[in-house]
């Protein structure tokens, strides 16, 4: 094998432990908190923009620790049917990746300093938990995903948290710096709904890579919510979660004022139903694993729609 063609192995297993098809739910909280901080008129692009590059780097150090700390647990198996997992495979020694997952999880902190300074405390805070459960996903002595939590977890930062701190950090920058305290109006009942959907569907995303995995999961001792449900509840789960993100349009439509451009999301429906449809019907990886590539498409196409709703 060629020097070249070692170099685009190597790089190509790299962007596997990265795992880009899971960045949507990293985008698509500062696409939406951005969309409405313009209609609130509140608009910072330099905290918008770290803010994406924070949250895409403990998205990026969360799939690397998922890789590293899944093999050496020895919950990735021959048997598993999702996508490759670089450190269980072979394909990138088990301390490079470990080494890849401490290098992002820093440079997270790194640019989040900016935004402590912009939000003060209260980003410092969120930070210093969000990078901590991300390494606690599966780290640690009480791994988050080992215990049925893993959904709480990506509910609450790559939704709720993840939102509501995009438009805090751009509503908090035009006023004075390293607050201890959160600033009245930066945190709006809007921002707070506004989270809901994008909680949704990239909870909806780990429900899918769980019951792929569910059967290999329960004999590895894994016991993700999905082991613990079974199929039936589990895919309840994954229905209800895309139902919260369809019920929010109509709710900012009807109940906040916003004009009837906010409903543009709904056009993603047909979509998610096919979607559902496989995720309520199949278990194999050759199903669900292009079902999971869908429902973070799904994800990326609902924030910029709603986005421009709001913009509009």
């Amino acid at each position: 094998m060629s020097t070249a063609e070692v170099e685009t192995s190597r790089t190509k297993a790299w962007l596997m432990a990265a795992r880009p098809q899971t960045l949507p739910a990293a985008a698509a909280p500062v696409i939406v908190g951005t969309g409405l901080a313009i209609h609130e008129d509140v608009f910072a692009l330099l905290p918008a923009m770290m803010a994406l590059v924070s949250t895409v780097l403990i998205q990026v150090g969360t799939n690397f620790a998922n890789d590293y700390y899944d093999a050496i647990k020895g919950a990735d198996t021959d048997d598993r049917e999702g996508f490759t997992r670089v450190t269980q495979a072979g394909l990138i020694p088990p301390e490079r990746v470990k080494l890849a997952m401490i290098v992002a999880f820093g440079l997270a902190i790194l640019s989040g300093t900016y935004l402590v300074y912009v939000g003060g405390l209260p980003v410092l805070a969120i930070g210093a938990v969000s990078v901590f459960c991300g390494w606690a996903y599966t780290g640690g002595p009480y791994p988050l995903g080992y215990h049925g939590l893993g959904d709480l977890f990506v509910f609450v930062f790559f939704g709720f948290v993840a939102v509501i701190g995009t438009y805090y950090v751009q509503a908090a920058a035009a006023l004075e710096p390293l607050t201890i305290a959160i600033p009245e109006g930066t945190i709006t009942r809007e921002s707070i709904v506004a989270s809901l959907p994008i909680a949704g569907i990239s909870t909806a995303i780990l429900v899918v890579n769980n019951v792929r995995d569910l059967e290999t999961d329960a004999e590895a001792g894994k016991r993700t919510l999905a082991v613990r449900l079974g199929y039936r509840a589990s895919r309840f789960e994954y229905v209800g979660l895309l139902a919260l993100a369809y019920v929010t349009p109509p709710w900012f439509w009807l109940a906040a004022g916003f004009d009837p451009t906010i409903l543009l999301p709904l056009v993603t429906l047909p979509y998610a139903a096919l979607v559902a449809r496989t995720v309520c019907t199949r278990t194999d990886g050759a199903a669900l694993n292009p079902a999971l590539e869908r429902t973070g498409k799904l994800l990326a196409l609902y924030a910029i729609l709603f986005a421009a709703g709001l913009i509009v």
